[in-house]
Parts: structure tokens; C-alpha cells; sequence
């Protein structure tokens, strides 16, 4: 019974990300699993303040503070950026925390950010830069180590380090990760995955950049640690190592890819067209369009509109990749061709 028990909670929880997710097939092999907020949302400077400002009922003042820096040094391990606590009442921060439940500041007015519901169901949420907020249900039993079901209590108790490094993911301007072993992965609350994963790195670097953290990273280049010992140096030497991004692949479509990729390195920013064919035809083709391998089924506002044979997309982080077009005749595919969108490397400031 007691292991039934288990299983129906296990069932129950969910991951309380406030994210619309996408309903995803993966076909052939994929190196790039992140995803970016479509809008480039992020911070526009590295050193970023965070202030807690209602702690939860299960927890004390001092282990909270403790599981929340424990999450962000997770992601400032692996990026430029730090994050430092404000705990003087009246200075602001970039970051705002709270554990509230129910209808609190947001879920009325908001579809992506549901009223909390009690114990179970929805844990979490965060917004996008610039808002910089994370609501936690304060009806959950938080708790500093691994979540686990406690048979005394008959609740779950959840692990806060895990859940906010997963929404502080969000509020740097991540969403959702299709690789099963990041950290940004929908399911991550299933897994009880706490740590950062390469992916996640891929993510955040594509979004604020990375920086060799130790001065000694040209000598240890020099003795060959970019290949001898890569992960210790994609952690402290990632560009003296070109660790930072993730190679451009080409992922397969869902009928074999053309061989004829033509790559475009466009600045940020910039709206780039495609169309479909170059042939007049009597009758309107019946054309299909793909990113990376999965099919584009409608527009979307701001960044990606696309009308029969010609497509349109406005290019950032998000909307990098290889977009393929196909004309279909009588069920049959008479031509295909693909684009690879890369970004050209912005100009470091000096900021």
C-alpha cells in the first residue's frame, strides 16, 4: 500500500515552470537541445542582485538563503555572471524571490503563470528579464537536500536548491530543454537532476557569453588540458579552449536532408527571408517548413512569419538553425532546400 502510495505521488508532481512547452518528436541525432526565450529577453549587465522577500513556512531564514545561493552559483559557475544577495529592506534588486500560495501577485491576469494549487501540482514559476521575479507555492514542504517522500509527514519534501536553479534558469532567459539530462528539462523534477548539464552551459553562454575564470588557462592550454581534461577546462577556460558555443550541425529532417545547406551569418536583429522554389507555377505549390528538423505550423508574432512559399524570421538566439523548405506534388516531395541561420559575433563592450 505504502509503495502505491509513493508511486501516486511521484504521479502528481509536476515541474513548476512557467513556460508554454512545445510538443516535440525528436528524428535523428541532435546536439542542441536549449531553447532561448523567442525575444532574447536577458540582463543587460553581469552583476545581478537578488533579494528574497517572503521566506517559506517550512524552512528557516538561514537554510533558505543557503539552498537559493547554492542555485545561483550553479549557473554563475558557468557564466560571467555573479549574483550577489540584497538583504537591506529598501535597496532594489534585479531579482525578486517569494513563497506565496494560491491567487497571489500574478495568476489572475497571466495564462503562463497559474494560480498555485495546494500541495503537489504546480511548484514554481519565474518571469523573463527585465521583470527578474520567482514565486515559489508556499503550500510545498521546501526543504535543503534531495526531495523524497516522507511517510511521517505523507507529504513530499522538496529539494529548493533543485527547483530554483531550474527557475532561475528562467528568469536569466532560458526556457525549456528537450536534452533529458539538463537541468532546464521540463521533467527535471521527475529526475531530481540538480546540476548543471552541458546543455545548459550551451544555453546560457549563447545568451550572456562565457569567460575564462583562472589566469593560469594558457599554460594549462599549452600542456594539452583543452583535450586532456576538457571538462575541468570548459568550466575554467572556455574560451581559451573555444569550449564556449556548440559547433553548427546540420539535424536531419524528417525525410533524408538536402546536401545543399547554404549558411547565412547574419547580425542580430536583422530580418531574413526565404522562399520556397524559384519557379512560377500555374497553381499555388503546397510547400511545408521546418526548423531543425521539425515542422513550423504557424507564425508567431515578432519573430517568425511565414506565408506559403516565403518565410520570414527575425534573426537572434533563439531562431538560429537550419530551416528547410519543401514543395510537395501529388504526395510527393519535387524540392527541398535549407538554410543554416548563424549569428555573426557581436563586438565585446568594454562594460
Amino acid at each position: 500500500m505504502k509503495l502505491l502510495l509513493l508511486l501516486l505521488v511521484m504521479m502528481m508532481k509536476i515541474s513548476g515552470s512557467s513556460m508554454m512547452m512545445e510538443t516535440i518528436s525528436d528524428r535523428g541525432t541532435r546536439t542542441r537541445r536549449y531553447a532561448i526565450n523567442p525575444l532574447g529577453h536577458k540582463w543587460t549587465h553581469h552583476n545581478i542582485t537578488y533579494r528574497i522577500i517572503k521566506f517559506p513556512n517550512t524552512l528557516n531564514k538561514e537554510d533558505t538563503r543557503k539552498a537559493i545561493s547554492i542555485a545561483f552559483t550553479k549557473w554563475s559557475d558557468v557564466s560571467p555572471l555573479t549574483f550577489t544577495e540584497v538583504t537591506n529592506g529598501s535597496a532594489t534588486a534585479d531579482i525578486t524571490i517569494g513563497f506565496y500560495i494560491f491567487n497571489h501577485t500574478d495568476c489572475w491576469w497571466s495564462p503562463l503563470h497559474p494560480c498555485f494549487d495546494g500541495l503537489n501540482g504546480e511548484l514554481a514559476h519565474a518571469f523573463l528579464p527585465p521583470r527578474g521575479e520567482i514565486h515559489f507555492d508556499n503550500h510545498e514542504f521546501w526543504i535543503l537536500g534531495k526531495s523524497r517522500f516522507s511517510w511521517k509527514q505523507g507529504v513530499w519534501l522538496n529539494d529548493l536548491v533543485q527547483v530554483a536553479a531550474h527557475e532561475i534558469g528562467h528568469a536569466l532567459g532560458l526556457w525549456h530543454s528537450r536534452d533529458p539530462d539538463a537541468l532546464m528539462h521540463p521533467n527535471a523534477t521527475y529526475t531530481g537532476q540538480r546540476n548543471i548539464a552541458q546543455d545548459d552551459v550551451w544555453g546560457i553562454q549563447r545568451l550572456y557569453g562565457c569567460q575564462d575564470k583562472k589566469r593560469v588557462c594558457d599554460p594549462w592550454a599549452r600542456l594539452g588540458f583543452c583535450e586532456r581534461r576538457k571538462t575541468f577546462m570548459r568550466k575554467n577556460c572556455p574560451q581559451r579552449c573555444d569550449l564556449c558555443y556548440e559547433p553548427l550541425d546540420v539535424v536531419a529532417t524528417p525525410t533524408s536532408p538536402p546536401s545543399n545547406v547554404k549558411i547565412k551569418m547574419v547580425p542580430r536583429g536583422k530580418v531574413v527571408g526565404f522562399r520556397c522554389g524559384t519557379k512560377s507555377l500555374r497553381s499555388p505549390p503546397k510547400v511545408s517548413w521546418y526548423k531543425d528538423g521539425e515542422q513550423i505550423l504557424t507564425s508567431i508574432p515578432g519573430y517568425i512569419v511565414m506565408k506559403d512559399r516565403d518565410l520570414r524570421i527575425v534573426a537572434n538566439e533563439f531562431n538560429e538553425g537550419v530551416y528547410t523548405c519543401r514543395i510537395h506534388r501529388r504526395g510527393d516531395i519535387v524540392s527541398a532546400n535549407s538554410w543554416a541561420i548563424r549569428l555573426k559575433p557581436e563586438q565585446p563592450s568594454n562594460s
